[in-house]
């Protein structure tokens, strides 16, 4: 079995597991307590904030532990807007931010705050100068991912965190997925992370907070970690985690161009093996070993499916996973496809052949899919019959990929320049559409009001 989710999860590194085993031995004691077997386990949290500290690039005494990355952002942001109320309540997030700073948004938004969601371009960044512009008199906080989960694009922190200094505005990154590779660059106020994505146990966040950045714990206030985290410490798993970011670190710059070279060799081979598929996210400015790729006329749930019984591990932000039957907010802020969503993290130490063996054996699967849908097969012969209306198709009541299916199979018969109406009632077709136009080369139009759903009107160019 090839697993190709690290994104999601990184399987746990050989040094995490040395150092969780030998301190569920030595650490298990209250490391506030002053006897023998607490005053060893408080040496065993100091010297793994310290660690910890020196990967983010903090203080150790700016940096806490919490029981997961989800707490680390929920706590940041609620501490910094709370800490800024005098300010103003108005928050900025872009439209990409995991969902974990979104719906943190949502609850200050339903408390009565304000929120701007700067947009991003197509590869998923967000613009420099757009992110400025958000700044007002009564921003209490700013948020910027320093990589996307999803797609694997790098944003432009250190940019983003120079206007909020320059307007006195904290910045708060969320690094889960870019810090097993590094530091994050740039002036940034507050940092949260979690160590299942490089690598360490789950259950271990870290939130760290500069100084002199106005913080207000919110919720009952407890004696440890600074008084910002109620509870006992996981100090077995906070030690694993602090050991596997130092050894991961160790290992990042000889392991991010091992998994360059492969990401790059999926991305250039994927359009040549199999036809109608657009590889998303910035090509450049990503992370080592994220590659996101959409296939047009299939759904995503049964092309990870049938991956899986081919022994690959993959994730989707297709709006036709299981988990979700909306699109991704990430794939819809790029104006992106999403159907047939397939992202493709691979975890360090990841062979050479299992990335051959996948490239073989997506083509297959991807056809057999859309041999099962009826979807059409690639043409590029003229039909010259002319029609004076514009065609209908009725897709209604039919989920993704069948609009675009459907719309794919007859805009070879009318003429250029002649139109299609496809009535859907899919979310999705009104993201999936457009994005099919822009990979085939035909015109979308617009979407006009139906009795159900929506008519989206496509103009064949070619």
């Amino acid at each position: 079995m090839s697993y190709f989710d690290a994104a999601s999860a990184a399987p746990l590194h050989p040094v995490a597991r040395q150092a969780l085993m030998a301190s569920l031995d030595e650490g298990w004691a209250d490391p506030a307590r002053l006897y023998k077997e607490g005053r060893r386990a408080r040496l065993l949290l100091d010297a793994a904030r310290e660690a910890a500290a020196e990967g983010v690039g903090c203080r150790p005494d700016e940096l806490v532990f919490t029981p997961s990355g989800t707490t680390a952002v929920h706590s940041g942001i609620a501490g910094a807007l709370a800490g800024r109320r005098r300010t103003g309540r108005h928050l900025i997030v872009s439209a990409v931010e995991h969902s974990s700073v979104l719906h943190a948004a949502e609850v200050h938004r339903d408390g009565g705050g304000t929120v701007t969601e700067v947009p991003v371009d197509r590869t998923g960044a967000v613009r420099p100068s757009e992110f400025a512009g958000a700044l007002r008199p009564d921003t209490a906080l700013a948020c910027l991912q320093s990589a996307n989960h999803e797609v694997g694009t790098l944003q432009p922190v250190a940019e983003a965190a120079e206007a909020c200094r320059a307007a006195g505005v904290p910045l708060l990154v969320d690094a889960a997925q870019s810090l097993g590779w590094g530091p994050v660059e740039g002036a940034w106020s507050l940092l949260a992370a979690s160590a299942h994505k490089w690598g360490g146990p789950s259950g271990v966040g870290l939130l760290a907070v500069r100084k002199g950045v106005r913080f207000a714990p919110q919720g009952p206030r407890d004696e440890r970690e600074s008084g910002r985290v109620p509870g006992f410490e996981n100090l077995p798993a906070i030690v694993a985690a602090a050991a596997s970011l130092r050894a991961v670190r160790a290992e990042a710059a000889q392991e991010a161009a091992r998994l360059r070279e492969l990401t790059d060799r999926i991305r250039a081979r994927v359009p040549e093996l199999v036809p109608d598929v657009e590889v998303v996210g910035d090509p450049e400015r990503r992370l080592p070993g994220v590659v996101t790729f959409s296939c047009l006329y299939v759904d995503g749930e049964t092309v990870l499916h049938e991956l899986d019984r081919e022994g690959f591990s993959v994730s989707s932000g297709s709006s036709c996973t299981s988990s979700t039957l909306t699109p991704s907010h990430v794939l819809k802020a790029m104006g992106v496809l999403s159907e047939g969503n397939v992202r493709v993290s691979l975890p360090p130490g990841t062979k050479t052949e299992d990335v051959e063996r996948f490239l073989d054996v997506l083509p297959g699967v991807v056809a057999g899919v859309r041999e099962k849908l009826g979807a059409p097969v690639s043409r590029t012969e003229a039909v010259t019959e002319e029609r004076e209306e514009a065609l209908v198709v009725d897709a209604l009541g039919r989920r993704c990929p069948i609009p675009v299916i459907e719309l794919a199979k007859v805009i070879g018969d009318v003429p250029v320049g002649g139109l299609v109406r496809v009535l859907a009632d899919d979310e999705a077709a009104r993201l999936d559409i457009p994005a099919w136009c822009e990979m085939r080369g035909q015109e979308y139009v617009g979407e006009q009001p139906a009795d159900r759903g929506a008519a989206y009107v496509v103009r064949r160019l070619s």
